[in-house]
């Protein structure tokens, strides 16, 4: 039960601040299908990092706050490349994103062969516990529950999400851009700006959920493989939140317990008695989102002017 309970909530964790991200941007008005890839690069910079501070002999607590700074600094420069091509010179926003993706996998496979010196695109972080760092050090204990500093970031990023989106001048101004752009360029608000600024804001958040998918639950990460989807099943659950923090929350919880069973059907009597392969949980997450969003998807209302490239002179 309890093992369950840690797997849920570090995947919960992951769920919600790439979900948040994508709600930043989309409630801007630009859909980032590239969450995945932002995932990756942010992840590749954050095991990197640690690697770095780690020879450098730097202490625990800079180490981690330093490797997560990196992470949403990296996931920020990312997710620039889509705010320009989908703003700036108003291309596809779908094929932009996904074309992030695909280049994402590419960059991390490429530089995580050229740091090991040979074909192998898996870098270890955590080699041994006589490190000043690994990858333990992200968790910390609460009775016989382990949680990680993560999702104690996680918490206190929703409750600010909460707050800039619905009490702030700031996220009032965002979400008029996503609703109706012409209204809010009539007032003085700048559509540009305000549609740069969540795409931005969802790369520092995507680019940290990369690496709290990767860090804290393994001591290396074979980057061939990205990571495993998560940026997508992320968009499932923005879209069952519908776009709103606290919805969001709930549904990065619903889909982080199929998550977890991935991980630990081998220790669940019930269902390890199914004898069903790993291959089968794996897939639980994503069939979900599917069936979900099938039932729910006619109630979904996305804001208006999403995906729509804003031209000034089409007043």
């Amino acid at each position: 039960m309890w093992l369950l309970l840690k797997y849920t909530l570090l995947y919960a964790a992951v769920l919600m601040l790439v979900a948040m991200g994508g709600m930043f941007s989309e409630r801007s008005g630009v859909i980032n299908i590239a969450l995945e890839g932002i995932m990756v690069i942010g992840g590749l910079v954050g095991v990197v990092m640690i690697n770095i501070l780690n020879a450098a002999g730097t202490p625990i607590f800079l180490n981690i706050l330093l490797c997560m700074i990196a992470a949403g600094a990296a996931g920020m420069l990312y997710s620039s490349l889509l705010a320009f091509s989908s703003i700036n010179l108003k291309a596809d926003q779908t094929i932009g994103g996904t074309a992030l993706n695909l280049l994402a996998t590419a960059v991390a496979m490429v530089i995580a062969k050229r740091i090991n010196g040979n074909d192998s695109p898996k870098i270890t972080y955590s080699a041994n516990s006589n490190q000043l760092f690994n990858n333990s050090n992200f968790s910390f204990n609460i009775g016989p529950l382990t949680l990680n500093w993560f999702l104690v970031a996680t918490i206190l990023l929703l409750i600010a999400a909460w707050f800039v989106l619905y009490r702030s001048r700031f996220g009032m101004r965002l979400m008029a851009c996503g609703e109706h752009p012409q209204a809010a360029d009539s007032v003085g608000i700048n559509v540009y700006k305000m549609r740069w600024a969540g795409v931005l804001i969802s790369g520092v958040l995507g680019g940290l959920g990369g690496m709290a998918y990767i860090v804290p639950a393994v001591g290396d990460w074979n980057f061939e493989m990205g990571v495993a989807g998560m940026g997508f099943l992320a968009l499932a659950v923005m879209i069952f939140g519908q776009w709103k923090p606290l919805n969001i929350a709930g549904a990065a919880l619903f889909f982080a317990v199929f998550r977890a069973m991935a991980n630990i059907f081998d220790s669940i009597p019930f269902l390890a008695s199914l004898g069903w392969p790993k291959e089968i949980y794996n897939m639980m997450p994503f069939l979900a989102s599917m069936v979900v969003l099938a039932f729910t998807s006619k109630k979904s209302r996305a804001p208006k002017a999403e995906g729509i490239p804003y031209d000034k002179g089409s007043r």
